[in-house]
């Protein structure tokens, strides 16, 4: 339950937070963070993928 707590206290400050950042910032951030999880779900991917053979 903690865990959430936080978790939505640093959804808020990261929203509250791009609301004041420039649109081209906000932007790029998104790809950064987008192209993080896509080589992250592509590695886990791999990985279970590799464990299951």
């Amino acid at each position: 339950m903690l865990f959430l707590v936080v978790a939505l206290l640093l959804l808020g400050f990261a929203l509250g937070t791009v609301a004041h950042a420039p649109l081209s910032f906000t932007l790029v951030a998104a790809a950064v963070i987008g192209v993080w999880l896509a080589v992250f779900a592509v590695r886990e991917r791999g990985r279970r993928h590799r464990h299951q053979h």
